[in-house]
């Protein structure tokens, strides 16, 4: 028997008609016989074609406010039955069951309705029920049937049954089907994700996927899920790379610290700030981000928290970067900026981030809620004879913002609104310390006067001697070690300031 089949009846019933116009007036040119319900029947009849409401199959009509439209055996027998099964092709006789051939269905839209924070009865009114049972039974049936589950599929099905003269084979019938069941989890997903409140259950599903150019390496295949197009505007550039990617996000998270400051520039590279400033303008801040290590600019990703200018772009255009994200630009300065083909430029959308961050590990997944924390004025508690200044009260707040983003073992130097070094990922915090020192150093950067902020406590006094050694007179940490009272002693003999929050900011 051959596997290709013409289609010659079709059940149409969808939420959207858009897009659906051009389908409907193709298969009524290829003679095929349409059956319809409700508002879909209205819009087929408004363009002038003829179609068979499903009331005159079941002689059933419409019923509990139109709850309960196609549920019913003599439509779902007209897609389940298989079409090379004896007893099947008998009963559709004996019960007068038409065939059907074709299911074209666009689901309620659940997920909208959430988000625009209709009611619970209005949300619970656009779970769909007959469009979800004869997206499921056209599937299972894709030996025979053809299932078309949403709007989005409309334009490759029109292609499909216009070239081939209404016909379809079994790779495009499974195709579909695959596509279906793809609509169909997706659409369960997001009602249970609504209704569950146990949070040891996890499950996500995101529609559309991004196929990269490669993943962390070139021998390494990657992919993104997500809604790319709802955070960013590219305006200009390649198409990012998984590395890219996270670097992105990485610098999203780390201007996210200074939304409400004033004008901040960022430059990251391998997911950790090498410079970062704040100034009276965008363009001082850039300059002294950039003067923090330009070595490692190169190649990095570049986040302003403001509006870029002419001045600014005219100083980036100078450095080979990857990426530049701001929430707007000058016209003049986009047009600076892309002068170089390659270069990202992303326009980066006001939208809240995610609070759950999700992480492979071993044979599962690790989830967390956001640390949602950052470190204020008020959270400070001085546990030194020496108070800091308001100067460095600023400054060690500046620097836990940092460290909070940075890899752990973490310790960040700042001073005067810029980051004057970091010592990130180490295996002990000593090595931080002295990492974060010795880059200072190459820099030219005088640490006299400077504020330091680590990501966990000391447990020990060894950190806060290395740093009064280097110049250091202001210290932030969380405190909580057993052996607190050994550093704050310490600090106490040298005059030094340092101040507990009492929150830990690892990162791993």
């Amino acid at each position: 028997m051959s596997t290709t089949k013409t289609i010659q009846s079709a059940l149409i019933s969808v939420f959207s008609k858009e897009g659906l116009e051009p389908i409907v007036r193709q298969l009524n040119s290829q003679n095929v016989t349409i059956y319809s319900t409700g508002g879909t029947e209205d819009f087929i009849k408004n363009l002038g074609i003829s179609v068979i409401p499903v009331e005159d199959v079941t002689s059933y009509p419409s019923i509990l406010g139109g709850r309960v439209k196609t549920l019913h055996p003599k439509v779902f027998g007209g897609i389940l039955n298989r079409q090379d099964n004896e007893s099947d092709v008998q009963q559709m006789k004996e019960f007068d069951i038409p065939q059907i051939d074709l299911v074209i269905v666009d689901l309620y839209p659940f997920e909208k309705t959430v988000a625009s924070g209709a009611s619970e009865a209005d949300i619970i009114e656009k779970i769909d029920i007959g469009g979800i049972s004869l997206i499921r039974a056209a599937a299972k049936n894709f030996k025979d049937t053809v299932i078309v589950s949403s709007m989005e599929q409309y334009s490759l099905f029109l292609e499909t049954i216009t070239k081939q003269n209404g016909a379809t084979t079994l790779e495009d019938r499974k195709l579909f089907a695959t596509k279906a069941f793809h609509v169909s989890s997706h659409y369960d997903g997001a009602i249970f994700n609504y209704f569950n409140t146990d949070e040891t259950i996890y499950k996500e599903s995101i529609a559309d996927g991004q196929v990269l150019r490669y993943g962390e390496n070139p021998h390494q295949k990657g992919y993104f899920f997500g809604d790319f197009d709802a955070m960013f505007k590219k305006v200009h550039g390649k198409e990012l790379s998984y590395n890219n990617l996270l670097d992105v996000d990485a610098a999203v998270n780390l201007i996210h610290e200074f939304k409400t400051d004033g004008p901040t520039f960022a430059i990251l590279k391998h997911n950790n700030a090498c410079g970062l400033a704040s100034r009276p303008t965008i363009h001082e801040a850039y300059v002294a981000a950039l003067a923090c290590d330009p070595t490692s600019a190169f190649g990095g990703v570049l986040i302003s928290n403001t509006k870029i200018d002419v001045a600014t772009a005219q100083e980036i255009n100078s450095l080979f970067c990857e990426v530049v994200i701001a929430p707007t630009y000058d016209d003049e300065a986009l047009t600076i900026l892309q002068e170089k083909k390659n270069r990202i430029i992303l326009i980066q959308n006001e939208l809240d981030l995610p609070q759950k961050q999700v992480r492979t590990c071993l044979n599962g997944l690790l989830i967390q809620e956001r640390n949602n924390i950052t470190d204020t004025k008020e959270d400070l508690k001085t546990v030194t004879n020496t108070a800091p200044t308001e100067q460095e009260i600023k400054d060690l707040i500046f620097a836990s913002k940092i460290c909070k983003n940075t890899k752990s073992n973490t310790i960040v130097f700042a001073k005067n609104g810029t980051l004057i070094a970091s010592g990130t990922g180490q295996t002990s915090r000593v090595d931080a310390l002295m990492q974060a020192v010795e880059k200072a150093k190459n820099f030219g950067f005088d640490l006299q006067g400077a504020s330091m902020a680590s990501d966990a406590f000391f447990p020990f006094p060894d950190c806060v001697a290395l740093a009064k050694e280097a110049g250091i007179t202001a210290v932030i940490q969380p405190g909580g070690s057993i052996k607190d009272e050994l550093s704050i002693n310490y600090c106490n003999e040298n005059n030094l300031a340092m101040v507990f929050t009492g929150t830990r900011h690892f990162k791993h």
